[in-house]
Order: structure tokens, then sequence, then C-alpha cells
């Protein structure tokens, strides 16, 4: 798929006549060589750490300006019918499809760059012990923390969490990433050792800390501060219980053994978690994961994958899930047309 990305790519690139006149084709191959390989090279050559983060960071980029110049061309393509449809326009619709990729390249960019945006939901809890009426949740997803975000980032999302004075804060996974390095866990860490509320900071594991090794990511979580929740409970507070499961985790035993009749609020990385917890009987799943889809429209994809859920809240079998759209990114620092966020939650007791 990414070599067909290339040269699909490249190839209309060489069909424009401005790209033609002046850009002779074996530039073209030698510029698309260096960034096919610039992703894969940061992962697999062996050399010295900011040589494979150098080219991490133009790999991660290049995916995402890529896609959207393949998303571009398609749609270029479908118009003129792959360039047998309006052929004395073909090459003007392809330099404007190129000229498309651009613009919602810089448009992705700044979202991309910008702050995640707080978004506050109310969850009516049935059973919900009465001095947990109105207590406050804070969420984040999908940080991501490789050491392309930076330590400056990483660091302003502890403040901005902690200036929402929740009650309880929580991390619904993919914290760490499988690319991280020593130095930029332990910076990571430090930073996240800040993150401060009255009843705890929690966290389970989301698909990248199995990636990088249940082991190496417990640690990493201990040195954070904190308080791992795999495949188990803990009350927040008498009659309100706090869940979570791992990525690839099982619900039920989560919940095994919970005081009856106490609500419980589960925290599970992948949205498909959800069904189950609800037929456990779980009063609100949180989940991650699915970036909201990240770049558009490969949120249609996402969405796909997890049974027509991407961000916000649904109501699976009766119950209520919420999806964080990701606090972070993964691959470019790029987001098109939704920003990251952090999530609020107020829970609210039920009332006649």
């Amino acid at each position: 798929i990414w070599t067909g990305l290339h040269v699909y790519v490249f190839q209309r690139a060489h069909s424009v006549p401005l790209v033609a006149r002046h850009v002779p084709a074996w530039v073209l191959i030698a510029v698309a060589a260096a960034l096919w390989g610039s992703f894969l090279g940061g992962h697999l050559l062996p050399g010295p750490r900011w040589l494979a983060l150098t080219l991490e960071r133009v790999g991660a980029w290049w995916v995402g300006v890529l896609f959207l110049a393949f998303v571009s061309l398609l749609a270029a393509d479908l118009i003129t019918g792959f360039g047998f449809l309006l052929k004395p326009h073909v090459p003007a619709i392809r330099g404007w499809a190129f000229a498309a990729a651009g613009a919602l390249t810089v448009i992705a960019l700044v979202q991309g760059l910008r702050a995640p945006v707080v978004r506050d939901y109310d969850v009516i809890v049935p059973g919900l012990p009465a001095r947990a009426d109105g207590m406050r949740i804070v969420v984040l997803s999908d940080l991501h923390l490789d050491g392309m975000l930076g330590d400056a980032w990483a660091a302003d999302r502890v403040k901005q969490a902690n200036d929402l004075k929740g009650d309880v804060i929580v991390l619904v996974g993919d914290v760490a990433d499988s690319r991280m390095d020593d130095a930029s866990a332990k910076r990571a860490a430090e930073a996240l050792r800040g993150l401060y509320a009255p009843l705890g900071v929690y966290a389970v594991f989301g698909n990248h800390e199995t990636y990088a090794g249940v082991d190496w990511s417990a640690k990493f979580f201990q040195d954070a501060g904190l308080a791992l929740l795999r495949d188990q409970w803990t009350e927040l507070r008498p009659g309100l219980i706090l869940a979570g499961v791992r990525d690839s985790g099982d619900v039920a035993k989560a919940l095994a053994g919970r005081p009856a009749g106490a609500p419980v609020i589960l925290l599970a990385h992948r949205p498909a978690h959800a069904r189950a917890a609800a037929k456990e009987g779980a009063a609100l799943t949180i989940s991650g994961h699915t970036h909201g889809g990240q770049i558009w429209p490969f949120g249609y994809y996402v969405a796909a994958m997890n049974e027509g859920k991407l961000a916000g809240p649904y109501d699976v079998d009766g119950k209520p899930l919420i999806i964080c759209r990701g606090t972070g990114t993964w691959g470019p620092r790029m987001r098109l047309w939704f920003p990251g966020e952090i999530l609020r939650i107020t829970l609210h007791e039920a009332r006649p």
C-alpha cells in the first residue's frame, strides 16, 4: 500500500505540465524514493537515535501529506474517469488537485498544532450515590507521547487537565507509544507525574502499550504515577466503582466481584468493549482509540472498523458510551476538521 501510494501520486505529478516542464523524471523518482524510505527508515535503520527520530518526523509528516494528495488526486480521477473523460482538461484538473492537497495540508497542520479543546458531557447515572452527584471525570486519550510531540506539549496538557479541577483524571489508553526510547519515556513520565485529582489518576492500556510490551508499559505507568487498571476495579467512593479493561482484555473479569448495586464507570480503550460492558451492567463506558479519524476522510474507514462509532456520545444496548477523539495525534501532527480534545464528564444522580 505504501509503495502503491507513492507510485500513484508521483506518476500523477509527472503528468501535470508545470511539473513535467521544470522537474526531470529522475528527480521525481529520487524524491519519491527518499520519502518512501523516511518513515520505514526511522523505524528499521540502526544508528544514532537523533537520525532515527529525524527520519521518523519527516516520515510522519509525509504520511499525512501523501494521504491528502492521494485523496485529492483520486477525486480528480473520479471526475475525469481516470483520464478517459475530459481529456483536454485532465492535466489542469490534476494540477488543481495538488493545489487542493496543499491547502488541506495547511489546514490540517494548523488544527493538529492547536491545543486540544475541552468538551463537556453530562451523564445521568442510575444508582449514583448522593455524595457523588456532580462528580467530574477529566478524560485524556491517545496522547502518544513518543518524543515527537515534545516535552513542552506534554507539560501543557498536564496543566490543561489539572486546570479543569476534575475529581478524578483518567487516561484511556495509548498514553505511551511503541516507538519511545528510554530518554523520552523518562521525560514523559516526569511530566505525567504532575497530573493531580483528589480521587486519583487512573489509566488503562491501549494497543500501543501492548505493542511496546506490557511489562515495559506497566513500569512506565508506575513511573508516571498512574494507577493502572488491568481487568480490575476500584471503589472511587462508597457505592461508585471505576473499572478498567486491557486493550484485549475481558470485561466480565474486570467487573467480577464488584459490590452489588454499585454503578460502574468502565474505562476501555477500544469502543468495541462497550457492548460487553452494557451486558455486564456498566453505567457508562469511556473509550478512545479512534482519534475521530484524525485526518478526513480517513474517519469513514475508522468508523466502519468500530461499528459505526467515531467520536462523542452513543447509546449501546441502552447504556451510554462516550468516545474521546484523542488528545494527541499518531504520526503526523495533523488533524483535518476536528481538533484534539480533553473531556470533562459530569455525573448526575437520577431523579424522579
